[in-house]
């Protein structure tokens, strides 16, 4: 306790005395609300909810991936063209890039763990809705207009409420996390979505030999489950503006701090899921496989994608010198190498190969851009900096499926060529970034 407010007792000594006799001088008064301004924007311990974020990061990964890997083979079971697929994926991605900006300063607001609980109960009831109707729609094939509405709503409406968890998740992590060290903390649950892309379309491509409506069922009781684990793990959290004065915090997409992870995320996101959409297709079309088989090769594939990924974020967690825009640069150029190496793809352990290269380059990509937004913004614009990123993330997959699926029409090796070459242009990009003080 300070000593101004200690009162001398009888036995004190004289200095102690005569110091209670002095005139008490009034201590000014602190706004509650500066207080808990100040203690909501001092680091937390480490890691208290890093846990939970990443077993979020898992499951909805796992539920995410198992989609994907099916979606080849299930369009062509009902009767569906290659580009009903690009739209369906695009559709969530355009959802999150309309929203994710939104989501981010409704944490900002109401608490990040109520958004996260909203973003995940939305998330889990439309993937069981979703599910029931590709039972329905196996056992009797409906119209193609419906089939494409409700695969097309369905994931728009995925996209809207997925959209609340990334950038939910990564101002929880700059909350929690000093400066300097959020890369390794990204990185964990990078790490994790690499796991969840390991064991999702593994499981989905194994599941869906003995039914595709199977394996979505399954995969739909997967955020029922990272719903429950937030109810239960995560703590409730005070809204980060309490006691902020002044408007709300506005970032433009331009804003010379975010110019090299935006760029980043938008190359990265439209990389990805041009080659998730399209790997169903170019398994089927390029090895000859029957759309089952054809399922079973995008699943490993993708599984090849995700132990690319752990590989290259565990390289990250450790080596914690390398500057964030080194790894971007490094990570591009390996990226493009393995994507552009699909091109020239004739048997199946090519195609696992080369995902897998491309997939070590972009585990350098993902929490590199991730640390590199929260990184260069002051404390009270984290929540806007990573609704920003997570928007022009939504970009990327709202331009990366259309596009991927338009060009596999003209040839299929083209969207591998194209993504190639974005990524040798972000690589270049990244190499002659100055180096930033990290904030």
């Amino acid at each position: 306790m300070p000593a101004n407010l200690t009162a001398a007792s009888p036995g004190a000594p004289a200095d102690a005395g005569r110091q209670a006799a002095e005139p008490e001088v009034p201590t000014p008064e602190v706004p509650m609300s500066d207080l808990q301004m100040h203690a909501d924007s001092s680091p937390r311990p480490a890691g208290s909810a890093v846990p939970v974020l990443a077993f979020t990061a898992l499951t909805g990964t796992m539920a995410m991936m198992a989609f994907v890997a099916v979606v080849g083979p299930l369009v062509r079971l009902l009767g569906l063209a290659e580009w009903h697929a690009g739209l369906s994926v695009t559709a969530a991605g355009l959802l999150w890039m309309l929203t994710a900006r939104g989501w981010g300063r409704l944490s900002d607001r109401i608490g990040r763990r109520r958004v996260l609980l909203i973003g995940l109960a939305g998330y889990a009831v439309v993937y069981v809705a979703m599910a029931v109707f590709v039972d329905a729609a196996l056992r009797q094939p409906p119209a193609v207009l419906v089939s494409v509405l409700m695969l097309v709503g369905a994931r728009a409406a995925i996209g809207l409420f997925y959209a609340a968890v990334p950038p939910t998740a990564a101002a929880l992590v700059a909350d929690e996390v000093a400066a300097g060290q959020r890369g390794a903390a990204m990185a964990r649950l990078g790490t994790a979505n690499a796991v969840g892309m390991v064991l999702g379309p593994a499981a989905a491509g194994w599941i869906a030999l003995h039914g595709i409506s199977t394996a979505l069922f399954i995969a739909a009781a997967l955020p029922l489950v990272s719903l429950a684990a937030v109810w239960w793990r995560l703590p409730d959290d005070p809204p980060p503006d309490t006691g902020r004065a002044g408007p709300p915090t506005r970032m433009a997409f331009a804003d010379p701090r975010l110019r090299l992870p935006v760029f980043a995320v938008f190359v990265a996101m439209v990389s990805v899921t041009i080659a998730q959409v399209v790997v169903g297709f170019f398994a089927m079309d390029r090895l000859q496989l029957p759309p089952a088989d054809g399922a079973r090769v995008a699943g490993l594939s993708l599984t090849a994608v995700g132990i690319g990924l752990i590989a290259a974020q565990a390289l990250v967690m450790r080596l914690k010198t390398v500057p964030p825009a080194r790894w971007i640069a490094i990570g591009a150029l390996v990226a493009a190498i393995g994507f552009a190496s699909v091109a020239a793809v004739a048997a199946q352990w090519q195609l696992l190969l080369a995902h897998a290269v491309a997939a070590f380059g972009m585990g350098f990509v993902m929490p590199s851009f991730q640390a590199l937004a929260v990184d260069a913004v002051e404390p009270h614009e984290r929540g806007v900096a990573a609704g920003t990123v997570a928007s022009v993330q939504g970009m990327g997959m709202v331009a990366g499926p259309l596009l991927g699926t338009l060009l596999y029409r003209a040839a299929p090796s083209g969207p591998y060529l194209l993504v190639g070459a974005l990524l040798l242009a972000l690589s270049i990009t990244a190499w002659r970034q100055r180096p930033e003080v990290t904030r």
